[in-house]
């Protein structure tokens, strides 16, 4: 449960610093335009701290940590959300730069995302499988 905490916390950190770069870089180039910039704040807030704070909640009354497959979740999702995260970063600065990309540079940027976005869903899936085999402790009463 502590190393959700921990996942968690981290997250949270990322996020803020996502926010404040996405202000102070677009408000620094002075740009008002949409940017994927935007979306990294929330992307980790949600996708990061508020997914593992489930999870450590989750794993008060359920034997989550004694699961099989949590480890293979954790390796994918590990993987998965900050290349999400760094493609959106590299959009998004090249958008507020205005830096014009090659059809090549805008498919690599594109792919790469997509592929992260494969190994959310698979990590995802992984996760529903190992919920589902989870058993619920019973709960005492105070």
């Amino acid at each position: 449960m502590k190393r959700f905490f921990n996942f968690a916390f981290l997250y949270f950190i990322l996020a803020m610093v996502g926010g404040v770069f996405y202000r102070e870089f677009t408000k620094f180039f002075n740009f008002s335009g949409r940017t994927t910039l935007a979306f990294v704040h929330v992307h980790l807030l949600v996708l990061g701290t508020f997914l593992f704070l489930l999870l450590a909640l989750f794993s008060i009354n359920t034997n989550l940590l004694d699961q099989k497959g949590l480890r293979t979740f954790l390796i994918l999702y590990q993987i998965a959300l900050p290349l999400m995260v760094v493609m959106m970063v590299i959009r998004g600065i090249l958008q507020v730069l205005e830096f014009p990309l090659s059809n090549s540079m805008n498919s690599a940027i594109s792919g790469i995302a997509g592929v992260s976005h494969i190994l959310m869903a698979i990590s995802f899936i992984v996760l529903f499988c190992i919920l589902k085999k989870c058993k619920i402790t019973t709960i005492s009463q105070h």
